[in-house]
């Protein structure tokens, strides 16, 4: 059994991008029977049915999502091998041994489908995308931004961005960047509220809770800072506002409106620029290291882990 060329996945993509056989010919400029006859004539090679129809629409069967997602990453990969060897010259392959430098530069083609945090993206994410279309002027960027997580596979998203521990998956992660989160407030705040000496003190503080993991965060852990540790402490807070997008908890933090407790990589440039204060030195809040989830190691396109690369040397290197 076998793909007996691309045009079968080509057209299994495009049947569930519009529902329709009728949907999928007008895409790939053949007609509605042409298009029933190819994709007839692939389920007989295979054995396996791959859609289901109606007399209106058109859906994948289980069998049909597995060979579309693993279709959907094996024409992508295609397509850009195949524009790297249509660029490629003996002249350019020479100065890349040589590693000459930015001309060297492999050029990416194709689109990668990012999910990041709202605020990660908004505080650090966008200049290094900036910098990496830049590099690479061929290349398109899809950026979901939303503190909701996002289903990698069934979103068909190349590349997701994610804080915390991971649960065991069959997906490949990379950590970019060691963190942890810290309570934090603007002068302002603390001119006018004064300033707490210990976390369990928060409990009297107006705490701004937002989304974590699809709900709301309303206990704040510590552990005093020091090779030898110490005990957690849990606190309980509360607070007269709250939110599904962390970026506005941040916002309304540097008004002066509260107290909030995020990950240091989120609040890296408000306490350099004196806009937040750390409220605690010597205590330190839950790890929440960050990741990149990608779907498969084996189907990464070249374009994908350039872009993990380019996001993991910008995060170190603030």
């Amino acid at each position: 059994m076998k793909i007996e060329n691309t045009d079968e996945l080509r057209l299994l993509l495009e049947c569930a991008r519009g529902g329709s056989l009728t949907a999928a010919s007008k895409v790939m400029d053949i007609t509605p029977a042409a298009a029933s006859a190819m994709l007839k004539k692939l389920e007989a090679r295979l054995g396996l049915r791959l859609v289901e129809r109606s007399t209106r629409a058109l859906r994948l069967t289980q069998a049909g999502e597995q060979l579309r997602e693993h279709g959907q990453r094996a024409l992508e990969l295609l397509d850009e091998g195949l524009a790297l060897a249509l660029e490629a010259d003996p002249v350019a392959a020479a100065a890349g041994k040589r590693g000459a430098g930015a001309d060297a530069m492999p050029r990416l083609r194709g689109r990668i489908r990012v999910s990041a945090p709202s605020d990660l993206t908004r505080q650090l994410l966008l200049p290094l995308f900036d910098s990496f279309l830049a590099l690479h002027p061929a290349l398109e960027l899809q950026l979901n931004v939303s503190d909701s997580l996002l289903d990698i596979v069934k979103d068909e998203v190349d590349l997701a961005l994610r804080y915390g521990q991971l649960a065991d998956s069959g997906l490949v992660a990379r950590r970019l960047a060691e963190a942890r989160r810290m309570a934090v407030a603007s002068p302002g705040y603390l001119q006018e509220h004064g300033r707490p000496a210990h976390p369990s003190e928060l409990g009297a503080h107006n705490c701004l809770c937002f989304k974590i993991r699809n709900r709301i965060e309303r206990s704040w852990r510590f552990r005093p800072r020091g090779p030898e540790g110490g005990a957690l402490l849990s606190v309980a807070v509360q607070g007269r506002r709250s939110c599904d997008d962390a970026s506005i908890a941040h916002q309304w933090a540097v008004q002066g409106f509260g107290v909030i407790y995020k990950s240091e990589l989120d609040v890296r440039l408000s306490l350099a620029s004196g806009a937040l204060v750390d409220l605690f030195p010597d205590w330190q809040g839950d790890d929440l290291p960050l990741h990149a989830l990608m779907p498969s190691q084996r189907f990464l396109p070249q374009r994908v882990r350039a872009l993990v690369d380019h996001l993991a040397q910008g995060l170190s290197a603030g």
